[in-house]
């Protein structure tokens, strides 16, 4: 099974760790381990090579970039096993993470970090702002994938280049999870198990400036997964906000007298605004499932189509074969 795996580890400065999980993995019998570096400068690459690993640098800069770049140019097997270079994953977990994707019940598959965390892997703020877009990725995409989060992933390279992906950073994780949500793709959950990060090992994540990027990439990506959520949601702050404006105007009429013409009329469009972005996200979710429905029909019609070309083939095959050749 590991013959057609290529462990991925995208790096950048890992240096304290890189060698240990290259090695942990070999040792687990998986001798393809492929390193994109994305420009260290403390001798990650070095010490990837080292200790096994075949080590290719990155054209462009970011997780993102360097995990497309890697799949497109330098994968050359049938599966990758995506983890992390900063030890906080098991290679013991991988056998666990590719079944799904050789038995065929999957094509991608996701590491739940949260299933067997350590205490100390990760602190309260990164617990709390991982629960809440997992919850917010389950109400707008309507898949529940534990963890959408997790760098430990394992899919078929045929799914991913399925999947538009344009995240350069770590907001890559949230699109793949959306885009397999949007294109399908059939998708399982995987516990794993999740350890601190060693010491000397200091983490490239940034928890407000890349937690706010995977916000927006969960919300920008509503537009045309759950259209309505996202301009009903737009709405609905704009709604709200005009309401509360007008009922400021009206009590400080009614009590003092005074008038506010201008914030009368800025209260009346906000609420305009608030119930033409609900309408017009009650529309396009309509046409979202119109247009799903409309592809399920032509699928079912073009498996039918396929089904009857090779039930044909197999009876005009059947029959040249049956019919004795012409003297």
């Amino acid at each position: 099974m590991t013959d057609d795996v290529c462990v991925l580890l995208p790096t950048y400065d890992e240096a304290a760790t890189v060698a240990d999980v290259v090695a942990d993995f070999r040792e687990h019998g998986f001798e393809n381990v492929l390193v994109i570096d994305g420009g260290s400068t403390d001798g990650t690459r070095d010490l990837a090579r080292d200790a096994g690993a075949r080590v290719e640098i990155q054209s462009g800069s970011g997780k993102g970039q360097a995990i497309r770049e890697a799949v497109r140019d330098h994968v050359d097997a049938e599966y990758v096993l995506m983890a992390d270079a900063d030890g906080t994953y098991r290679a013991a977990d991988a056998d666990a993470m590719i079944a799904p994707l050789v038995d065929g019940t999957a094509e991608h598959v996701i590491g739940d970090r949260f299933a067997d965390m350590h205490e100390d892997a990760m602190n309260g703020l990164n617990r709390v702002g991982n629960a809440i877009f997992n919850a917010l990725f389950g109400l707008i995409h309507r898949e529940d994938y534990g963890d959408i989060l997790s760098g430990y992933r394992a899919f078929t390279v045929e799914s991913f280049r399925r999947l538009r992906l344009t995240a350069d950073g770590f907001g890559i994780e949230t699109e793949m999870a959306v885009e397999c949500a949007r294109h399908g793709v059939r998708t399982t959950v995987v516990p794993i198990t999740y350890l601190p990060r060693p010491d000397g090992s200091n983490t490239n994540l940034h928890p407000v400036k890349d937690g706010g990027i995977i916000l927006m990439a969960i919300y920008r990506q509503a537009k045309t997964s759950n259209p309505l959520f996202y301009f009903g949601s737009a709405g609905g702050v704009s709604g709200a906000a005009g309401a509360a404006l007008a009922a400021f105007v009206a009590y400080d009429w009614f009590v003092n007298t005074t008038s506010h013409e201008v914030l009368a009329v800025v209260s009346g469009v906000a609420i305009i605004l608030g119930i033409q972005l609900l309408i017009f996200g009650v529309l396009s979710d309509l046409l979202v499932t119109l247009h799903e429905e409309t592809l399920d029909r032509v699928e079912r019609l073009e498996n039918r189509v396929a089904g009857g070309d090779a039930g044909a083939g197999v009876g005009s095959e059947g029959q040249e074969r049956a019919d004795p050749p012409e003297q």
